[in-house]
This record gives C-alpha cells, structure tokens and sequence, in this order.
C-alpha cells in the first residue's frame, strides 16, 4: 500500500476506472454475440454502437473497433 497520499488517490482512480472499462468491454462482447445470434438490423446497431461507445471511451483502440465491425458485418452477409 502507498504512504504517499497522491499515490493512495491514484490507487483509488485506477480501481474506479478498471471497473468502468470492464464493464464497458463486457457489454461490447455480449451485444456481439447477440448480433452475431439474432443477425437482425436492430442486434446489429445495437452492437455497432457499443463498439463505438468502447472507442470513444478509450477502453479499445481504432483499429480493433474497426476489425470487430468488420469481422462482424463480414460473418452475417456470409450467414444470410
């Protein structure tokens, strides 16, 4: 444990936000897989969407949003 009181803050920060970022990831990886289930315009928004809102929000990089929404556009025209 720090003795530091800045780096006893930073500890807590830190926890706050690996939460939030955990909890962002795993909403992307379930609208995911229930895009790549249902295959329905309205899965697919929704999946496109917390895509974007994990990019936005740092907790993936642009170009892993890019291949996600690529992957998942390619194996749902394949499917149909």
């Amino acid at each position: 444990m720090p003795n530091i009181k800045s780096a006893k803050k930073r500890v807590l920060t830190n926890e706050k936000k690996r939460v939030e970022n955990r909890r962002l990831k795993g909403h992307m990886k379930t609208a995911i897989k229930e895009g790549l289930e249902k295959q329905d315009g309205l899965s697919l928004k929704n999946a496109y969407q917390a895509i974007d809102k994990a990019l936005k929000k740092g907790v993936i990089k642009k170009n892993k949003a890019a291949r996600q929404k690529s992957r998942l556009a390619k194996k749902v025209t394949q499917s149909k």
